[in-house]
């Protein structure tokens, strides 16, 4: 096809509106349509907020476009973890080597930051409260409501792209078609959103710097900064059981719970039970589906392809590695839209399947285990490993976050190898010292050394 093909994209979120500058860069044309109101209007710009964690794969998709240094106008560096336990005292863990850190980005603001990058585009128009009603994949006819008058429209676009959420609509009509696989499973958690308020003159009330983490076993609250000195405070919470959403049915028991479970952060947040009560109460799902793409005519991304939950921070870097993925399959195949979707979906799939796997382990991580000393320990000798072996050792998660040309897949299976190494290992370690140790060193050099 020509440049001049009409191509849709379905979902002006995050990762719709990013493909959308990829493709306008390519020389497309390119109409989005997004059933939410335009959410840059002002009576607009609450809703749905979580914070996101953008990291490496996600700054190298906009580097790559020319957009990072705007988009870090609305970020925030984030170093390192602070624990929280019950008394309120603090320990620490680097995300990565010194320097390095993730970035605490609100969705909305990050969501608006592109949209205002895209409208500026020539070759791409913004169609909002547009409701896609139905795909008709044989001839890629799409059917949209407009929200606000309820009318129909068609429109048939040369190539469909699918960036409309875990709850893809274009998905639902592929799921229709022959042999196409789909599984979706959701943890027995949700989460809901709370606020730790600036404090004198604005300022942060806990350090800026850094994500909080308050492990508690079966569940956990994590906050992370905002740039106008508040923290976005998200608990991961069962829904049913004892403690759960379902058993905190009054403001008494919601402040009485959070005193005694999070006494240091309950402290710091005045609006508490108002917003435990008001605010909605998210669901975790993961969705593993394939093929992404129809006939060269339709095509999967983001969280359409392949949703996970939050808790390795990479859902949006995924998406957005997505779209540096297809733009280079762009460049090699300009045109061949079947050749382009046929070799994204097999290079794809398998990455996007490890990071599902590995979000899932890593909330196990979070909520149980980086309150406990042994675990703990385990971190401190495993960077004592990667400064001994740079070029033989790199922690599990900084290969997932700080290593964007190590595909996901590979780290998950390089993270398994180590696990095993670990495992031996810490038989012979009890503390730091112990990494000194001629049967731990003579152990590391056999699996290691060159």
């Amino acid at each position: 096809m020509e440049k001049d093909s009409q191509l849709s994209v379905m979902g002006g979120g995050l990762v719709g509106c990013l493909l959308s500058l990829y493709l306008a860069r390519q020389g497309y044309s390119v109409d989005v349509y997004e059933r939410r109101p335009d959410l840059r209007r002002a009576e607009l710009a609450g809703g749905r907020s979580i914070n996101l964690a953008l990291s490496d794969r996600g700054w190298r998709a906009l580097q790559n476009i020319g957009i990072a240094q705007d988009i870090k106008k609305v970020a925030i560096p984030m170093y390192r973890r602070v624990m929280h336990d019950l008394q309120g005292h603090l320990s620490y863990q680097p995300y990565g080597q010194e320097g390095q850190a993730i970035y605490s980005v609100s969705r909305n603001g990050l969501n608006q930051a592109l949209l205002d990058l895209a409208e500026a585009q020539p070759n791409i128009s913004l169609h909002f409260q547009q409701q896609v009603l139905d795909v008709e994949v044989a001839t890629n006819k799409i059917t949209l409501a407009d929200v606000a008058s309820g009318e129909q429209h068609q429109i048939t676009p040369d190539v469909i792209f699918a960036a409309d959420g875990a709850y893809s609509m274009v998905r639902l009509s592929l799921m229709k078609t022959d042999r196409f696989n789909y599984e979706q499973s959701y943890l027995n958690y949700g989460y809901k959103e709370l606020t730790i308020p600036p404090g004198a003159e604005g300022a942060w009330q806990l350090e800026k710097n850094a994500l909080h983490i308050w492990p508690r076993g079966q569940y956990m609250m994590i906050a992370l900064p905002n740039l106008d000195g508040t923290f976005t405070c998200t608990l991961f919470f069962p829904f049913e059981g004892e403690p759960s959403f379902e058993a905190l049915q009054t403001p008494g028991q919601v402040q009485a719970f959070f005193e005694k479970t999070f006494p240091d952060a309950a402290a710091l947040m005045p609006d508490l039970t108002q917003e435990y009560f008001e605010n909605p109460t998210g669901s975790l799902v993961t969705v593993k589906c394939f093929p992404w793409s129809h006939e060269g005519k339709i095509l999967l991304v983001g969280d359409a392809a392949h949703a996970i939950v939050p808790f390795y921070g990479q859902g949006m870097n995924a998406g957005f590695e997505d779209c540096s993925v297809l733009s280079s399959l762009l460049e090699q195949h300009p045109g061949d839209w079947e050749s382009i979707f046929k070799t994204f979906q097999e290079a794809r799939k398998p990455n996007t399947d490890a990071i599902a796997d590995l979000a899932v382990y890593n909330f196990i991580e979070m909520r149980d285990k980086v309150a406990d000393p042994r675990f703990l320990l385990q971190k401190k000798i495993e960077a004592k490993i990667t400064a001994q072996y740079p070029d033989s050792w790199l922690p599990l998660y900084s290969m997932v976050t700080f290593s964007p040309d190590l595909p996901y897949a590979e780290a998950l299976a390089n993270g398994r190898r180590q696990d095993e190494i670990m495992r031996h290992l810490m038989d012979h370690i009890q503390t730091e010292e112990d990494y000194s140790k001629p049967a731990v060193q003579a152990y590391l050099q056999n699996h290691l050394g060159k």
